[in-house]
């Protein structure tokens, strides 16, 4: 890691904890800061809390005192999910103190280039593809951020010879200042988050931050098939490399005769690759524009498209019994990701869904349930589902109490042949702490099917 002074014997404000938190604090506590950590959880139920002080972090915890914007703060480290409408951040804003994301601490210390990935959908896939054609090539990469390790963990131990490969958010990256990473992909950009960001402007704003400070020597994958995105690129400094499932890209990757593409070069075939879906072609293909571009060899590409079958809880496959195949797609907390799913498969389907109302509809997802035979669902939004699937003329419908429930019945509505799916198209707070468990559930429930 590179020795900096930026922070030393700076008072820094450490707001929100959770895992990129307690890194931070300790290492803006290793590069010499007077560090303060505050989080709203009390201390006799932090143990996070707890071990910054006995590392000799100031810690205040309980509630997020407007108070301490009269401390002399000359940074604030925010924990990404606290919006910047909270009173402190607001106040912070208002008189011009600097308010990061951890990111921003990792790329100042780290001594490997970075290759970043956002967009609104694919963001996980892409990434894992990316770090296993690395690993299948013996080419060094860490994985970090959303996925993986937090970041400024990682960077402390990685070399110049690495490459951190970051899954970014909108919310980690409206905390840049200099993060600039060699390479950036942005997947897709659709409107989400607007609960957190108010307009899609300010969303597409947020996302757009990955290439604000890169220039000619960096580049720029981009989903060329968004009209909308490839105008919203035009003035980066970044070379640009466009991906496209529909049309010849010279310059960047795309399909021709049945074949991945790459600056004219073929990859492999297409009939070859393991991941289903047109959602998952656009994230292969980003992938390949930057492994490609940092030196990664097609016998490697080849290697992991060939093997690779899905991240866990974004259509993974889960296991196939009495003839029906399950897929855990736990990651489709709306409705375009819901969509990709049921649009990755032609045969009969049976549709698991529901979860946290956020007040949204959804039918959207009718032109997409055409081989829905059966609808399974659960959460504070069952009753909705149902009713779009009455108005899609699913046959089958069944309202179930939690996950456990849905997959018995979403079996017993099934016939050989069929694919049981879980696309919730909704968030999982209702009943389950996170989709991953929701996700975990559900492989559990397939695996003690009677």
């Amino acid at each position: 890691m590179k020795t900096i002074t930026d922070f030393q014997h700076k008072k820094i404000l450490v707001l929100g904890l959770a895992k990129s938190g307690v890194s931070a604090a300790l290492l803006l506590h290793k590069l010499g800061a007077f560090v303060t950590v505050n989080d709203r959880k009390p201390l006799s139920e932090n143990p996070e809390a707890q071990h910054l002080l006995e590392q000799g972090i100031k810690v205040i915890c309980g509630s997020h005192p407007i108070e301490l914007l009269d401390e002399g703060f000359e940074v604030i480290v925010k924990n990404p999910g606290i919006p910047y409408h909270n009173p402190l951040i607001a106040g912070a804003i208002t008189n011009g103190l600097p308010v990061i994301t951890e990111v921003e601490l990792a790329y100042l210390i780290s001594e490997a280039p970075f290759i970043g990935i956002t967009g609104t959908n694919g963001k996980t896939t892409t990434t894992t593809l990316i770090h296993e054609m690395f690993k299948a090539d013996e080419k060094k990469a860490v994985l970090a951020g959303n996925i993986g390790e937090v970041a400024s963990d990682v960077v402390q131990t990685a070399g110049a010879e690495d490459h951190v490969v970051i899954e970014l958010s909108s919310f980690q990256l409206l905390g840049i200042d200099k993060f600039r990473p060699h390479i950036a992909i942005i997947t897709n950009l659709y409107d989400a988050h607007l609960d957190y960001h108010g307009t899609k402007e300010e969303y597409a704003k947020a996302k757009l931050n990955i290439t604000k400070n890169q220039t000619e020597e960096d580049f720029l994958i981009v989903n060329a098939d968004q009209d909308h995105l490839m105008k919203m690129t035009e003035t980066t400094k970044a070379v640009i490399v466009p991906f496209s499932t529909k049309e010849t890209k010279e310059t960047g990757a795309c399909v021709q005769n049945g074949d991945i593409v790459f600056r004219g070069e073929k990859i492999m075939s297409l009939a070859e690759v393991a991941l289903p879906g047109a959602h998952n072609l656009e994230n292969i293909l980003a992938a390949v524009c930057a492994v490609k571009l940092a030196g990664i060899t097609n016998q490697a590409i080849k290697e992991v498209l060939t093997a690779f079958s899905g991240v866990k809880h974004r259509t993974q496959f889960v296991r196939e019994y009495n003839g029906r195949k399950f897929y855990n797609d736990s990651k489709a907390t709306n409705t375009l990701a819901t969509k990709s799913a049921l649009a990755a498969f032609n045969g009969p389907t049976i549709l698991l869904a529901g979860g946290l109302d956020r007040g949204n509809g959804f039918d959207d997802l009718i032109p997409y349930m055409k081989n829905v035979k059966a609808l399974v669902t659960f959460g504070e939004t069952a009753e909705k589902l149902a009713e779009t699937a009455g108005r899609a003329g699913v046959g089958i419908v069944v309202k179930t109490e939690n996950m456990q429930q849905a997959v018995q019945s979403a079996y017993d509505s099934s016939s050989e042949g069929d694919i049981i799916l879980l696309s919730p198209a909704c968030a999982s707070w209702d009943q389950y702490k996170t989709f991953e468990q929701r996700g975990d559930i559900f492989i559990e429930a397939v695996h003690t099917l009677k």
